[in-house]
């Protein structure tokens, strides 16, 4: 973990808006639900690997999963999946089905966030608790100010709805709450920017991103948004994550949080229309 600052600007010239439109990714940016998920789908797909008999150390092949599941990491989670399957065919193993290895990270997954989720669903836990410090004052200022807003998620799109709803945060998006599905060629961060350009109206220097992902900081930056990288440490719940920050530069990240706590600050960089 890093500290260095509360808000990094990491590129100068970034768009200035004014912007009339927000999109969020949910995992990480705003929902605290799924954290470590990477420690559970990085070691299932290392043992998985593993089987193939394959004469790599697990050291070795934890090299390899870590790298695609960060590089995917934003898209919906069958591209890892797939991804998993195109090294396990590379090593010479039976690759079962994408779909099949998702359910499979799922029922892992669960395990750890089922519970989470219904502690928040009956009280036992505040809603506030597992999710990115800041992320209600701003998403109220954003809905205060008119600003239309979107939330896309590389989770099931079931999943998603529900979690938004338990943290308390589906009146902010309304209908625009947009997740994977199993026809995953006709879903993408990417298609949700489009329609928002296209059929909403908005120009893509009026669109404000927020993501902890490679995938949304770049399909932000395609479009000519701005592109704010969220280095939050799920864990501590304050700080930056140092290898969140050096993926989402390396995306093209305009500036970098940790959370959004700094309110008055961040929303001096985000001018509104």
């Amino acid at each position: 973990m890093c500290s260095p600052c509360a808000i990094e600007i990491v590129n100068h010239d970034h768009p200035r808006g004014p912007f009339r439109a927000a999109i969020f990714d949910f995992d990480g940016t705003l929902s605290l639900l799924r954290r470590n998920w990477q420690a559970v789908m990085i070691p299932m797909m290392v043992e998985i690997l593993a089987e193939t008999g394959t004469t790599e150390t697990r050291d070795e092949l934890h090299h390899c999963v870590d790298e695609f599941v960060m590089r995917l990491n934003g898209k919906q989670t069958i591209y890892q999946m797939i991804q998993l399957a195109e090294e396990v065919t590379k090593r010479a193993g039976a690759a079962l089905e994408p779909l099949a290895f998702k359910r499979q990270y799922h029922d892992l997954l669960w395990e750890q966030v089922g519970e989470r989720v219904e502690s928040v669903r009956d009280g036992r836990i505040p809603a506030d608790l597992l999710t990115v410090p800041g992320s209600r004052p701003i998403l109220e200022w954003l809905k205060q100010q008119g600003t239309a807003m979107y939330l896309a998620s590389g989770t099931d799109i079931t999943y998603v709805r529900d979690e938004v709803a338990v943290l308390g945060l589906d009146h902010f998006f309304g209908d625009d709450i947009y997740g994977a599905i199993d026809d995953y060629k006709n879903f993408s961060k990417a298609m949700i920017l489009e329609r928002m350009i296209c059929a909403a109206g908005f120009a893509g220097g009026e669109i404000v991103g927020f993501g902890d992902g490679f995938v949304e900081i770049e399909e932000i930056k395609k479009v000519g948004g701005l592109a704010i990288g969220v280095a939050s440490d799920e864990e501590a719940r304050e700080g930056i994550n140092a290898w969140k920050r050096n993926r989402l530069i390396q995306a093209g990240a305009d500036i970098i949080i940790g959370d959004y706590r700094e309110l008055d600050s961040l929303a001096g960089l985000i001018p509104l229309a």
